[in-house]
């Protein structure tokens, strides 16, 4: 198994990997990902073929400091119980590390049984009660930049 970081110019290698996403990437906003400061996308590959994949998003604010969100984690299902998703986790530990983020975090579903092995094999600590809220924002609506441009 080899892993890569995905760079600025290879978002054609994360859309022929389409497969290992919840829906198809496109390639301006694969783009736009991995053009964008503080945001990662490391590759597995196994036998040159694209196995799994993790992203990472720094986040900094102003009191706390920098974190680490690890945004997704997937792997094809023909190279799962490889230690491919470890792998993947721990590297992108190692960039956390690398960057000074004081922590890394991720949310899952209490019953993603799979995620929920990996993430602990590779060191976390805490499970949290939080609750996720979501706002579902209409595709036309400019973001707060946009509109004060």
């Amino acid at each position: 198994m080899a892993i890569r970081t995905m760079k600025v110019g290879e978002g054609a290698e994360i859309v022929a990997a389409g497969h290992l996403f919840d829906a198809p990437p496109d390639l301006a906003t694969a783009e736009r990902f991995l053009v964008t400061p503080g945001h990662h996308l490391l590759m597995a590959y196994e036998d040159g073929l694209p196995a799994g994949f993790v992203s990472g998003v720094e986040l900094t604010h102003p009191d706390k400091g920098t974190e680490m969100f690890l945004y997704e984690l997937a792997v094809d299902e023909t190279f799962r119980r490889r230690g491919i998703g470890t792998a993947l986790v721990d590297e992108l530990l190692g960039i956390a590390r690398n960057r000074g983020c004081y922590d890394m975090w991720v949310l899952t579903d209490r019953d993603n049984d799979a995620a929920l092995a990996t993430y602990r094999t590779t060191g976390t600590t805490d499970e949290s009660s939080h609750v996720m809220l979501t706002w579902d924002l209409p595709e036309a609506a400019p973001g707060p930049t946009e509109a004060s441009e």
